[in-house]
């Protein structure tokens, strides 16, 4: 069975962010992951992942200007300082809590940009990134996003992400795999998933279309467990969708697939 993480960001919005903590903690998650620390004193932080014992699975480094539109700095062109900064706080951050990676997300270039040098700034800033983040052996990670939910970011395909890992081949820069922006862009998540496993360092999942949870929709998900287990993933699963609901209402699918597991280890047996 993989091993699920609640993502705090949008999971348990019905109560305060720092009580969310506790929740998923009560529901039986044993990691979290969000998308942005930054309003909070990664002390605060701290204490609650320790309160709770859960595990810090991953966040963002900050994105430039969110409210703004901006959706990353990493191949914007013009932008290395500001870009640098936040991955060093981002970093600090990591070291509080003892997060193992990071996700980096690429952004979103002006009409006027030259796409070709913007995979160079990308490729300059991820080396970069990287480089720093060995030294606190945190993995740097990069996600395609569908450009339904994300007109114009800058990478939007599995093989655009793997393209971008050989040609740096560096072991701590992976690819974030979303099953649902991978649906969004272009389908055949198994094969794909199969496909990337090597430089998969995190996956995250949520339902088609509407992005909420992964019991409804077009993709089999109790299909796409099993794919993990016998590819032997043994990451974690980000839980990034919407509940429809109050989000413990909605946590039928994670029982069924405690049952699915329960069942294949007594068979197993």
């Amino acid at each position: 069975m993989p091993r699920f993480a609640a993502n705090l960001s949008l999971m348990y919005t019905e109560v305060p962010f720092l009580e969310r903590f506790a929740l998923a903690a009560a529901d039986g998650f044993e990691g979290v992951e969000y998308l942005f620390p930054y309003e909070y004193d990664p002390g605060v932080l701290a204490r609650h992942l320790e309160e709770h014992a859960l595990e810090q699975v991953l966040f963002n480094a900050p994105p430039g200007d969110w409210a703004a539109g901006e959706r990353g700095l990493a191949a914007l062109p013009g932008r290395a300082e500001e870009f640098r900064a936040g991955i060093r706080l981002a970093l600090d951050y990591a070291a509080v809590l003892q997060a193992p990676r990071i996700h980096v997300m690429a952004g979103i270039p002006q009409d006027s940009d030259d796409l070709d040098h913007c995979r160079d700034v990308y490729l300059d800033n991820l080396a970069w990134a990287a480089s720093e983040a060995a030294q606190q052996d945190v993995d740097i990670m990069i996600e395609p996003i569908n450009q339904h939910d994300m007109p114009g970011y800058f990478l939007s395909l599995q093989d655009e992400a793997l393209s971008v890992c050989e040609a740096l081949n560096l072991p701590n820069l992976k690819v974030q795999f979303d099953t649902y922006h991978c649906q969004m862009s272009e389908g055949n998540v198994a094969t794909r998933l199969q496909a990337g496993l090597p430089r998969i360092g995190h996956i995250q999942i949520a339902g088609v279309p509407g992005r909420h949870e992964p019991d409804i929709g077009e993709l089999n998900y109790p299909f796409l467990f099993a794919a993990m287990d016998a590819l032997g993933y043994i990451g974690w699963v980000g839980c990034e969708y919407r509940p429809r609901a109050e989000t413990r209402a909605g946590l039928g699918w994670l029982r069924q697939e405690e049952a699915r597991a329960s069942r294949t280890s007594g068979s197993a047996a």
